[in-house]
């Protein structure tokens, strides 16, 4: 897509420069993040591209090459949290960035010329959002020169979605746009945001990794992210720890016995067991194992499905079908209910397992979903 091109069309004057970030989906650690724990995401090669022009005069001004919109004219020091702007528009999210920049006490008052195009899914679970924040966050850092690390970038997008969007997401999804490496899958601690990137490349074992994008955003999913969230913090409050992350797997029967509510403890043993899940395939990938992360991958959507309850029919029926027809595991990812699923299949078997899901989907009477492989790509960068 000629981004570059589009900004002059659009603005009448050549951009400064394009820079792109990439969707990501999680291999495994679903809603562990806010938890304080682990998580294992890699960058898909879909991205947000930005072209964009350093301002003067405090006006913010964006537009999508994706949405039939005008322009949005801002102006930098009337960006407000949960304004209009902040009721779940695109714009939000780009605005967002620029307004953490500037609560952090960043220089980006000069405000920006922004117009961003985007392959990456929306509403499949898969961080278009964290896209378009990360890819604002890394042009206006080289822009105005404010020298911010890729975790600075990841913390501060974070903040403009929890606070300016009203979303109370943990950091994994920033994290993974600006972070992660081609051919590797993050595997990163939500606490003190260190990472390591792990080689994955499935090609050499003769493997694929499919995403299955549902094309389902049920409305059960609104406010139900932030209803696990409150539940998982009063299950911390109650064992005594300041997040989940501090329960060891190996004392979580007893932690589970300390807890009268029921659905504080389906939640409780999801977070725990899942940060366990995720010590697990570092050690298979370490060991070169790659084939034995398929039943972890299967027994998290369990967990998902089950304890946490944020799968839904569609995801359900993909893990199913997929594993009844030789997948070597499965699972649903990203926030639930609704969204995409992950297969790993053995790469003969990518053809047939993906045949075998959309019959599955039409015989349910389901809109026919989206397949593609995830390929383990770059994280944020500038392209010109």
């Amino acid at each position: 897509m000629d981004v570059a091109g589009q900004f002059a069309e659009l603005y009448g004057y050549e951009a400064d420069g394009v820079w792109s970030a990439p969707g990501r989906v999680n291999l495994i650690g679903e809603y562990t993040d806010f938890n304080e724990g682990f998580v294992m995401p890699l960058a898909l090669p879909h991205t947000a591209v930005a072209a964009v022009a350093r301002r003067t005069d405090g006006v913010l001004r964006l537009h999508s090459a994706d949405i039939d919109a005008p322009v949005a004219e801002l102006r930098v020091d009337e960006l407000t949290p949960l304004s209009k702007y902040g009721q779940g528009g695109w714009a939000a999210y780009p605005a967002g960035v620029v307004w953490a920049l500037r609560d952090a006490g960043h220089e980006v008052s000069g405000g920006a010329d922004i117009h961003l195009a985007s392959t990456v899914p929306t509403g499949a679970g898969l961080s278009s959002s964290a896209a378009l924040e990360v890819v604002t966050a890394l042009a206006l850092n080289d822009l105005y020169e404010l020298g911010l690390d890729r975790p600075g970038l990841a913390v501060l997008a974070q903040r403009a979605e929890n606070a300016f969007v009203g979303v109370p997401c943990g950091v994994m999804d920033q994290m993974a746009s600006a972070c992660a490496t081609e051919g590797h899958a993050l595997h990163l601690d939500c606490r003190d945001l260190t990472t390591r990137q792990v080689p994955f490349d499935l090609a050499a074992h003769g493997l694929r990794l499919l995403v299955v994008d549902t094309r389902v955003k049920h409305e059960l999913g609104d406010g139900a992210y932030a209803e696990r969230r409150a539940g998982c913090e009063e299950g911390a409050r109650v064992l005594g720890v300041s997040h989940l992350r501090d329960v060891p797997y190996a004392e979580l029967p007893a932690a589970l016995e300390k807890l009268t509510d029921e659905k504080i403890r389906r939640y409780v043993r999801h977070i725990v067991s899942d940060d366990h899940r995720v010590e697990q395939v570092i050690g298979l990938l370490d060991a070169g194992e790659v084939r034995a992360i398929g039943p972890v991958l299967t027994e998290g959507h369990a967990s998902l499905r089950d304890d946490l309850r944020i799968s839904c029919e569609e995801l359900d029926l993909v893990v199913s079908t997929a594993n009844a027809a030789g997948a070597i595991g499965a699972r649903m990812t990203g926030g639930g209910f609704g969204g995409s699923a992950i297969v790993l299949v053995e790469e003969v078997d990518a053809e047939p397992v993906t045949k075998t899901i959309l019959e599955a989907f039409a015989s349910a009477g389901f809109t026919a979903p989206r397949v593609f492989p995830a390929v383990p790509s770059a994280g944020a960068r500038r392209e010109s």
